[in-house]
């Protein structure tokens, strides 16, 4: 069983998603954000799932998909990483991803 850890950065690009669905949906914002959780919550037990990035087929990264979310994380051993969430349509830099993480 993995250990889930959400980094600082990562745990404010989900709030940022949050309050920018909330401007239009204040209703939508906190069971998009009750959905994440409970999606990336799948990593303690399955910690290698999720699909490899389009954008980063040959990396040990992975993304979980919960629209209108990206979830990026790694699997190093006892830990899964989230590393990074952004909205499904913004282009994925690849130096978002080492934001937080050791």
């Amino acid at each position: 069983m993995a250990e889930l850890i959400w980094t600082e950065p990562t745990r404010h690009d989900l709030e940022a998603i949050a309050d920018y669905i909330a401007l239009d949906k204040p209703e939508a914002a906190r069971p998009l954000v009750q959905r994440v959780f409970r999606h990336v919550e799948q990593l303690t037990t399955h910690p290698e799932s999720g699909s490899r990035p389009a954008e980063l087929r040959k990396s040990r990264y992975r993304q979980i998909v919960e629209p209108p979310c990206r979830i990026f994380h790694r699997y190093d051993g006892d830990w899964a990483f989230i590393v990074h969430v952004m909205r499904g349509e913004m282009r994925l830099r690849k130096s978002r991803l080492s934001r937080g993480t050791h």
